[in-house]
């Protein structure tokens, strides 16, 4: 087996499920989290919020994975060790920027979320660029351009509705 290959192999049974994974734990746990920071205004119910979708998410982004393919026709790898891959990195995702939900004053908590959500989308960017070969400029662009809609949607409905 050539090293190409197995450079290839290893980005498609490894790097592609955690970035997938890693991608929507960090950005589909967004809107729910600041959303709910904004209408309770209690960091803690925050962090249980995010609690939930990231690892509601880490479970269901993890079976999809699993099920979605066998890895005999596409060669993608073993169904189970792809579905653990990208369910732990959906729910450390969406783990990252509810974390500091546990800091009890609301103002402290979300400045550091939006610091801990500005270097997700970066390593996000980051990955994409090292192991998918796009782009610098290209991916981080595409990167903050979707983290920060959804994102803006968490805060807008945030202070819609309270």
């Amino acid at each position: 087996m050539t090293k190409k290959r197995t450079d290839a192999q290893f980005v498609i049974q490894k790097v592609q499920p955690g970035l997938l994974g890693l991608m929507d734990g960090s950005v589909s746990t967004l809107a729910p989290i600041f959303a709910t920071a904004g209408l309770t205004h209690q960091p803690i119910k925050a962090f249980y919020v995010g609690l939930a979708a990231s690892l509601g998410a880490g479970i269901s982004m993890g079976l999809a994975e699993a099920l979605s393919d066998d890895g005999k026709v596409t060669g993608r790898g073993n169904p189970i060790v792809r579905g653990a891959i990208t369910a732990f990195a959906t729910a450390l995702g969406g783990m990252l920027h509810t974390l500091p939900f546990l800091i009890a004053d609301l103002h402290q908590a979300l400045h550091f979320a939006y610091v801990v959500v500005v270097c997700e989308l970066f390593l996000i960017a980051f990955i994409r660029f090292k192991f998918m070969k796009t782009p610098l400029l290209a991916t981080v662009l595409q990167v903050i351009v979707g983290g920060g809609i959804v994102f803006a949607v968490g805060l807008w409905l945030g202070s819609a509705g309270s």
